[in-house]
């Protein structure tokens, strides 16, 4: 059985322990607001956007387009949204999972674009080819940001250095709730027209200006939106997600506390009978 000393020095580590993980819930708690208002305000626009431009590509199958033909390359781009601290329960590694279990991708045809130092610590430790990323875009993320990266990506996507790109993010459904979620940008599957559409009337698809030129405005936007969309979801799961954890944290803590209390006591108790004990035993004996 441990001494008094060792579990007072136990317990006195695990309450400063407990005040550093009370003090981190909240701040995520702070955080947390402000990203879930942020999310909740642009989620309703990047689902419509995304629907919309989806259903307008899958309609112009006879368009030659950089965007939309795609190329030969073998290559996937994926971005993969993660934070750059840990102590945040299954944020990370969950959608790290997400693209490094997926049933049908292999190593050496992935290019991680890692936004976030905790993905990108976790693909090179597995192998995987890292293209270098802002890191810092994960704790504020602007437009901008996104529409630099959506910039490169479609970049090396239209010169045929990879020929799909796809996005790995944790989807805010609500506090305690957040979903690992993968999503195709680019190229839209043109046949994969959904039967409620396709049992709809088949409007024609006009462009103004020119179909190409359109399309040279439109997609940008849409893949950028959706980057965008993705950083404010994945900044309000992430704070949700570090809450939780912390949260759990100092509950555990508390427990821990109230044992070695317990046992604290329960030593002390048995020092003190000891020690009468003791005393009784050596006035008996002089008597």
């Amino acid at each position: 059985m441990a001494s008094m000393r060792d579990i007072k020095r136990r317990k006195t580590s695990i309450q400063g322990t407990q005040q550093i993980t009370k003090a981190m819930k909240l701040v995520s708690t702070v955080k947390l607001q402000r990203a879930r208002n942020n999310a909740e305000r642009s989620k309703d626009y990047f689902n419509c956007m995304y629907a919309t431009v989806n259903s307008i590509l899958k309609r112009v199958g006879h368009v030659e387009h950089k965007y939309l033909t795609g190329s030969d390359s073998a290559k996937k781009a994926v971005i993969v949204i993660s934070s750059n601290r840990g102590l945040a329960g299954g944020y990370n590694s969950n959608v790290v999972k997400l693209v490094t279990r997926h049933p049908e991708w292999k190593k050496e045809e992935l290019v991680i674009y890692s936004l976030g130092n905790k993905g990108r610590e976790a693909f090179t430790r597995y192998g995987y080819e890292v293209v270098e990323c802002n890191g810092e875009i994960v704790e504020n993320p602007t437009y901008v940001d996104a529409m630099a990266l959506s910039d490169e990506l479609l970049k090396a996507y239209a010169a045929g250095e990879i020929g799909e790109i796809h996005l790995a993010y944790t989807s805010f459904k609500n506090t305690v709730s957040h979903i690992p979620t993968l999503v195709k940008l680019l190229p839209v599957d043109v046949s994969a027209v959904d039967a409620e559409e396709a049992a709809g009337p088949q409007a024609v698809m006009n462009f103004e200006p020119e179909d190409v030129e359109a399309l040279d405005m439109i997609i940008p936007k849409y893949v950028t939106s959706l980057i965008y969309g993705a950083l404010m979801e994945a900044a309000a799961s992430e704070n949700g997600a570090r809450m939780q954890a912390m949260d759990n944290a100092t509950n555990n803590a508390e427990e821990m506390i109230e044992d070695l209390s317990l046992k604290y006591n329960r030593a002390r108790q048995g020092s003190i009978t000891q020690e009468l004990t003791e005393i009784i035993a050596g006035a008996e004996a002089i008597g």
